[in-house]
């Protein structure tokens, strides 16, 4: 074999190699490809907004045994790196347990997604500025798991450990690439 021809052939695997890696990382098949959760709602009856935000403890009691929530905060979820919608709402139950609810929510599928919630504020650091949606990785945050869906409606317990007086935003986080996919205000 001549010297050229072995030189293309080594170029050619490199390059063959580098776009398996690539798709291996990358799975851009994916921004193709939605994926939708029609998780129902709890059918415990909303009662109220708590007074205390995010943070509040006040919960009406059940009455006859009927499990009640309330709203402790709620917002629309905004564009990061990829154009997201829909509502997020974080309910406390009666019995003290927490959860956050994502209704009508469309973004971009994505390899690795999660959902958090931060103590960055929603929308960013700055205007425009480099790795404006990466920061929320950066402060605290509570994970609540991998995004069940990039479409329709889920929704993910909240640990009773959270310590949610300092969270400020819900996030689609996409943990491969360091980025928040969108966000909403929760403070």
């Amino acid at each position: 074999m001549s010297r050229k021809r072995a030189t293309w052939l080594t170029i050619g695997g490199v390059l063959v190699v580098a776009l398996v890696a690539g798709l291996a990382i990358f799975q851009p098949w994916l921004l193709f490809v939605d994926k939708t959760a029609n998780e129902g709602d709890d059918p415990a009856a909303v009662v109220g907004t708590a007074s205390g935000g995010i943070a509040g403890t006040d919960v009406p009691s059940a009455s006859g045994g009927t499990t009640t929530r309330v709203v402790l905060a709620t917002a629309e979820l905004i564009d990061g790196e990829h154009g997201t919608s829909g509502t997020a709402t974080v309910y406390r139950r009666s019995d003290g347990t927490r959860y956050l609810r994502l209704d009508d929510l469309d973004t971009s599928n994505g390899p690795d997604l999660h959902v958090w919630l931060s103590d960055r504020p929603s929308g960013g650091d700055c205007a425009g500025c480099r790795d404006s949606w990466g920061i929320y990785d950066d402060g605290d945050y509570v994970r609540l798991g991998e995004l069940k869906g990039n479409q329709g409606s889920q929704s993910y317990e909240i640990p009773a450990s959270a310590d949610l007086s300092a969270m400020r935003s819900v996030v689609i986080w996409c943990d491969r690439f360091n980025v928040a996919f969108g966000t909403a205000a929760l403070a």
